[in-house]
């Protein structure tokens, strides 16, 4: 990510909608709707797309936005934080399925963090303070989601011993500045920000965990 908080893998996603001017809604649920953070995402995405912020706290200049702000989106984007508390909310407020409706449609869903979580059968969260396996995902994706793999201590191994024991499904591990991208709950490709940047498909043998490297595609290279 640049200072003026662009990122290549946002350049990309921005490109896959095939819209000039896209229209891209952000979620800030997991973090309480920190107001601090979807200013940052409407600055990041200035001049590119017309954004919309989805709040359910009712914050700042963006009032409370229901499950109707996300019906006409070409991008819908999910902030980190909470994974739990997004889960929670989204299931109170009706967000689910109207999400599933728009995947459907060709709205392109994406997120970092919890964002990324949320869209798998099941993760590694730090929701309840130290790093817990959660089984409440929305199952949009199949398996289990693990972000910050390297990025965070502790993270690759206990994603790997819970794989590993059956407390997790297998699923898929991405690194800070990497992404993977699904089509029809497969995936397409991964991409990186950096060149040191990895995604692993992370599987079963026996009782132990093991790492499948995806081939990525470092942008900007």
């Amino acid at each position: 990510m640049s200072d003026d908080g662009r990122s290549a893998i946002d350049d990309e996603l921005l490109a896959m909608t095939g819209v000039d001017n896209p229209r891209v809604c952000f979620i800030p649920t997991a973090s309480g709707d920190a107001e601090g953070y979807a200013q940052r995402f409407e600055a990041a995405f200035d001049g590119r797309a017309r954004t919309s912020v989805l709040s359910l706290f009712n914050r700042g200049p963006w009032g409370y936005g229901g499950a109707d702000l996300l019906a006409e989106q070409d991008l819908i984007y999910v902030g980190g934080g909470s994974t739990a508390n997004l889960l929670a909310l989204w299931r109170l407020h009706g967000i689910v399925d109207t999400l599933r409706s728009v995947a459907a449609s060709g709205t392109i869903l994406a997120g970092i963090s919890a964002g990324m979580n949320c869209w798998f059968e099941a993760s590694s969260t730090d929701s309840y303070g130290p790093l817990a396996p959660l089984r409440d995902g929305l199952g949009f994706l199949s398996g289990a989601g693990c972000p910050h793999y390297l990025g965070e201590p502790g993270r690759r191994e206990k994603f790997l011993a819970w794989v590993g024991d059956g407390t997790l499904p297998e699923g898929h591990a991405v690194d800070d500045f990497a992404a993977v991208v699904f089509r029809d709950g497969e995936v397409v490709e991964a991409l990186a920000e950096r060149p040191d940047a990895i995604a692993r498909r992370v599987m079963r043998d026996g009782e132990t965990g093991v790492e499948v490297p995806l081939d990525m595609r470092v942008l900007g290279v």
